[in-house]
């Protein structure tokens, strides 16, 4: 019986819903898919390869954790515009920009294994 019990648990915790309710890895996650995106990120007038703008989110992680409680938290405080002007992030990829909001809740809903709207 505490075999099956423990396998019940395993298979509940692997499951996309459970898999996705740790905000620390859903958060770090996106900030990685981030860092190897290959687009081209747009912050206050400047462009920044993947891997400068994964480091930037990390950045404002490291120093807005109080305010980023949940992955949808990360993205629209932290992730979506500049703290400093307010103007929003925009990336480009593959000759297409949208805004970072829009790209990363896709993402996110995308890793949760969430049907996009």
């Amino acid at each position: 019986m505490p075999r099956l019990l423990t396998l019940i648990l395993l298979l509940a915790l692997s499951t996309p819903s459970l898999a996705g309710s740790n905000p620390e890895r859903e958060i770090q996650q996106l900030i990685d898919f981030v860092a190897a995106s290959g687009c081209v990120f747009h912050r206050n007038g400047s462009d920044y390869s993947a891997e400068a703008a994964a480091e930037h989110l990390q950045l404002k992680y490291r120093r807005g954790r109080k305010y980023a409680d949940t992955a949808e938290h990360f993205i629209d405080r932290l992730a979506s515009a500049s703290s400093f002007s307010g103007k929003p992030y925009t990336v480009t990829c593959a000759g297409e920009t949208q805004t970072a909001s829009q790209w990363l809740h896709r993402e996110l809903l995308d890793q949760r294994g969430s049907p996009q709207s």
